[in-house]
């Protein structure tokens, strides 16, 4: 089944999705590099990049794959390549055999201090369970699954838990859909979104339509994420050729606002609209009845007055107030000097 994942997502959106990480992996990189040589009690001079479901190396239509872009940023930067381990899992051996062949072909390969590690494994318990048992150095891990199989809100935490790790999830938003109707998938689904969660979210979604049941699944996936720790999560959304359903959704989860103001920013570029300037992240308009998601769609107009409300009578410079009111809204700093 993997063979045919690509064909669930257009070309354009597979270039946009590995460029966001690509760009995420370069950016967070540097930070975590530049604070362990802040903070040296914190170090153990390596970095990792983790995708436990990394598909091919190239795609059919001749696009690179996600880890060869990050692999292909990571090798022109000395300090990076220096500290940086990573880990390639796939459990399609046709897809890792794609993989180790496309890596080899990666110019200045050899000038990793730690090569490219490739794995033919399936996400299971036993791969949760190493992770929730080790100490991770920073790490930042992208899952891209083909349905949902080895999604858990345990996978996510086992890699949250640790300093300087960050979680990007990739996921088919029809699959997730169609499998909270399907009493055959109650484990997986159970797994993704909590039993108490997912039990409320199989009783509500029945009288709603297509709209309100996308809002309140992505909302409730998102809230499960913020109870792990996971305290800025920022979700991204892609459309179908036509623009008119949702196909996969993009949530980044991090402990660090650092992150957060990073990925809004990148998110932000990738935006198919933005209204007044402020970007859309490709949602549709939500309701207040999904506050985490209305939040994410409010106008600049909306800034100005909300700016009015929530800080009068206070004297504060423009980073101060950027800083105290953006986690949660859709507004980047460009936002706030207007």
């Amino acid at each position: 089944m993997n063979k045919t994942r690509f064909f669930e997502e257009s070309k354009e959106q597979s270039i946009i999705k590995a460029t966001i990480v690509a760009k995420y992996f370069w950016a967070w990189a540097k930070v975590i590099t530049a604070a362990m040589r802040k903070y040296p009690e914190r170090s153990s001079d390596k970095i990792a990049y983790v995708d436990l479901f990394a598909g091919p190396g190239r795609y059919k239509d001749g696009s690179v794959s996600t880890p060869i872009r990050v692999l292909e940023k990571a090798v022109e930067d000395p300090d990076i390549r220096e500290c940086l381990v990573t880990f390639f899992n796939d459990k399609d051996e046709e897809n890792t055999r794609s993989l180790e062949a496309e890596i080899r072909l990666i110019p200045n390969l050899h000038l990793f201090k730690h090569q490219p590690q490739v794995f033919n494994d399936e996400v299971d318990d036993t791969i949760v369970q190493n992770l929730e048992q080790t100490k991770l150095i920073p790490t930042l891990c992208f899952i891209d699954p083909w349905g949902y199989k080895g999604l858990s809100l345990r996978l996510v935490n086992s890699v949250l838990k640790d300093w300087g790790c960050d979680y990007i999830l990739f996921f088919n938003y029809n699959r997730i859909n169609m499998g909270l109707s399907n009493s055959f998938v109650v484990e997986h689904m159970n797994a993704l979104f909590g039993e108490e969660r997912a039990d409320n979210l199989r009783t509500c979604l029945e009288s709603l339509g297509p709209f309100e049941r996308e809002m309140t699944i992505v909302n409730e996936l998102t809230l499960a994420l913020k109870e792990l720790g996971g305290e800025y999560v920022l979700p991204f959304c892609f459309k179908n050729e036509r623009g008119v359903r949702t196909s996969h959704h993009l949530i980044f989860v991090s402990k660090h606002v650092r992150g957060y103001e990073i990925m809004k920013e990148i998110m932000a570029e990738y935006s198919s609209k933005k209204d007044q300037g402020v970007p859309s992240f490709e949602y549709n308009q939500a309701d207040e009845r999904y506050r985490f998601l209305f939040e994410l769609t409010r106008p600049l107009d909306e800034l100005t007055r909300m700016l009015l409300t929530d800080f009068a009578g206070r004297s504060m410079r423009m980073k101060e107030v950027y800083e105290e009111h953006h986690v949660g809204r859709p507004y980047v700093k460009r936002n706030y000097k207007d």
